[in-house]
């Protein structure tokens, strides 16, 4: 018996060994395994780190202003929210259209209208204010945007918080004057065509004397952005894409054009029944 015991302990020391052995084998296997998924979730995010489109930075329009009747208040501090909005819009595009394009696809699809949409705003500003006081000039200036490849996140329009703002008051009253009453299709022939947009005028209900003006300024400046758009397709023609007009020029021009029927619906919906469903003469398209 005092001699079988040393053997029966030797087995169980090899059988240990073994075990140990095992699961050291298994510890190491574990381990590269998981390194290889550390190295991978790694590779992932050194990637999207890498196709990062940044943020669009504008200047800040509100330190720039002077002092703000109370009268133009309301209507200045509505289109200070809609410069911070125009902002958050071309940041989330921005990321929509990672890798579309070719190397002026940012520029010509997201700062290019940026830069529209703001000098539009930044007038109505101006002229908000020169109704009661004198309109301030230069302005204009602050309308250009930049591409942060930083990631720090853009400037807004205003310097402080702007209360939230209901559709109707992000609407705003436009600035610009125009005496023509129809948004015809206009444009000159070109290389790379024209821009076709459904008329708006003929679709207006009987428009109460007290929005007459302004429903013809927003007439207007319907053309204007027609009229801005063909500029800008005869001078792209061959830039991006194929999807570069759609998204650089049609897609941009339907979002103007929207809010500005929009305002034409809303003023003369204060004093009459609001016309609707004219969201669908937005979209314009392309005439080779």
């Amino acid at each position: 018996m005092s001699r079988a015991l040393p053997k029966y302990n030797k087995r169980r020391v090899l059988m240990i060994g073994g075990t140990a052995a095992v699961v050291l084998s298994g510890a190491v296997i574990a381990g590269n395994a998981l390194a290889g998924e550390t190295s991978k979730s790694s590779t992932n995010a050194t990637t999207k780190a890498a196709t990062s489109p940044g943020t669009v930075n504008c200047p800040a329009v509100a330190p720039s202003l002077p002092a703000i009747p109370a009268s133009a208040q309301a209507e200045v501090t509505r289109n200070l929210t809609l410069l911070d909005t125009q902002i958050a819009e071309a940041n989330k595009r921005l990321v929509d259209t990672v890798g579309q394009g070719g190397p002026n696809f940012v520029q010509n699809a997201i700062l290019g209208p940026l830069k529209d949409k703001r000098v539009a705003t930044i007038n109505r500003i101006a002229t908000a204010i020169g109704r009661t006081a004198a309109k301030p000039t230069g302005l204009d200036s602050l309308a250009p945007c930049t591409l942060n490849a930083n990631g720090v996140n853009a400037g807004g329009g205003a310097a402080t918080a702007a209360p939230s703002a209901t559709a109707t008051q992000q609407a705003g009253n436009t600035g610009n004057t125009g005496n023509t009453g129809a948004a015809g299709n206009t444009g000159s022939t070109t290389a790379a065509g024209t821009i076709t947009c459904p008329d708006v005028a003929p679709k207006l209900p009987a428009i109460p004397a007290s929005a007459q003006a302004e429903v013809t300024r927003n007439l207007t400046l319907l053309n204007t952005q027609i009229t801005e758009a063909n500029t800008r397709l005869a001078n792209t023609v061959g830039q991006g894409g194929p999807n570069f007009v759609q998204n650089a020029i049609l897609g941009p021009l339907a979002d103007k054009r929207k809010s500005t029927i929009d305002r034409i619906a809303i003023s003369i919906g204060r004093t009459a029944a609001k016309p609707t469903g004219l969201d669908s003469l937005a979209t314009c398209t392309l005439n080779k």
